[in-house]
């Protein structure tokens, strides 16, 4: 069950995955048996039904398959946020995830160490495409993500 806020509570297997968020590192699970990365992070691989996985961190780098611009939402966690872009990426181990875009990093303003942490103003989407590069960050210790850099 969710908290009051929206965010998910950790349970003792994901207590992993959550902590690594808490810290500005994104994990997903990695079969030894058959090799394919998947997230949600569950116990077994979906791909070959392998219990050998494993926590990998992630690159942080993924693509844009699908998104929605929300303007108006009756969800108490979400109510003062809108617009904000609830999203679908492809991450670049492999697997989807669905996750939200928040504004593109202002020109100049230098990102912390570690992964930067994402603002919680609230983001009408405009500048995304299909395919568009995007990099992880993380607000209040859950990933979303924004537009990458140009390169």
């Amino acid at each position: 069950m969710p908290a009051p806020d929206g965010r998910p509570e950790a349970d003792a297997f994901t207590r992993t995955y959550w902590d690594a968020a808490a810290g500005g590192r994104l994990l997903i699970r990695r079969c030894r048996a058959c090799g394919r990365a998947h997230h949600y992070p569950r116990e077994f691989c979906p791909h070959c039904w392998s219990e050998d996985v494993t926590w990998e961190r992630a690159s942080g780098r993924a693509s844009l398959y699908t998104w929605s611009v929300v303007h108006r939402t009756d969800l108490p966690p979400f109510a003062g946020r809108t617009p904000y872009v609830p999203a679908v990426v492809d991450l670049a181990e492999g697997p989807r995830m669905m996750t939200e875009i928040v504004a593109p990093r202002p020109a100049g303003r230098p990102s912390r160490a570690g992964a930067p942490e994402a603002g919680a103003a609230p983001y009408d989407g405009s500048g995304l495409r299909s395919g568009a590069a995007l990099t992880v960050c993380f607000r209040d210790g859950i990933p979303v993500f924004r537009a990458a850099p140009p390169a």
